[in-house]
């Protein structure tokens, strides 16, 4: 526990600008909507955590963190990204590889404990924020298959890809919206009722959720574009409204 203590200590002392999972964009979304939800008591002790910054800054530090050439960055911290859930089974069934789930109990475990340094805790919260976007990506509740869709080449608007990029960024950047445009869009179509049933703090359930999204992805050619667009956006928003419903309430119910 010490050594990961000080490879943290020293990794959040740098920062870069490498982009992965939902991208800068989506996680910056799920980080904002979280902020409107938020109870008193969780409100309170994320601003004690992190003075300086709000949900959508600390959302994409994980990602940016993953150009830190430490092991821990590389190796270590890889699979607390995604889960991977073989066809037909579901995440108790899963395959060990890529950890999310477990990795989000250890970080509630070092939050929770009065003997947690704040600065582990600062990247505790940090991972928690961006742990919880990522699952509501439905291809990082992928198959080991073909790595989450990472294998699966297309052409998206005549430019070879990844489909898993395509989920990651490329439906979400070419809609040309900024992230305070994104969240404030999906926030006003969120309902009190819509808020009330996707307030869910078990990380299972939406494992779930996005392994029966994740089966309807799948396109049957590589050239993808509009069709593919117009089929698939409206999931984006609900993932990415949930994603920052979900946010709020792993952190309301963590800090009850």
């Amino acid at each position: 526990m010490r050594i990961l203590f000080k490879l943290i200590l020293v990794a959040s002392a740098l920062i870069s600008s490498q982009v992965w999972s939902w991208g800068q964009t989506g996680h910056r979304v799920t980080g904002q909507i979280a902020e409107y939800y938020l109870s008193p008591k969780a409100r309170a002790a994320v601003a004690q955590l992190l003075p300086l910054e709000d949900l959508a800054q600390a959302s994409t530090f994980a990602d940016e963190m993953r150009s830190n050439p430490s092991e821990f960055w590389q190796k270590t911290s890889t699979p607390w990204h995604y889960v991977n859930v073989y066809l037909g089974k579901n995440y108790e069934k899963a395959p060990l590889e890529g950890d999310a789930v477990s990795a989000l109990n250890q970080f509630k475990a070092r939050l929770l404990d009065p003997n947690t340094p704040l600065v582990v805790k600062q990247v505790a919260l940090r991972f928690i924020v961006h742990i919880i976007g990522d699952l509501h990506q439905p291809l990082h509740s992928g198959t080991d298959q073909d790595r989450g869709g990472n294998t699966i080449e297309v052409n998206f608007f005549g430019q070879d890809t990844n489909l898993h990029q395509v989920w990651d960024s490329g439906l979400i950047d070419r809609q040309k919206l900024s992230y305070t445009e994104w969240s404030t869009r999906l926030k006003r179509g969120i309902s009190e009722q819509q808020a009330n049933t996707w307030m869910e703090p078990n990380p299972l359930i939406w494992v779930a959720e996005s392994v029966e999204i994740r089966a309807n992805v799948y396109p049957q050619k590589k050239h993808i574009s509009w069709g593919y667009q117009y089929d698939h956006i409206p999931t984006i928003h609900s993932q990415l409204q949930k994603g920052g419903v979900r946010i709020a309430a792993y952190l309301n119910h963590l800090f009850k």
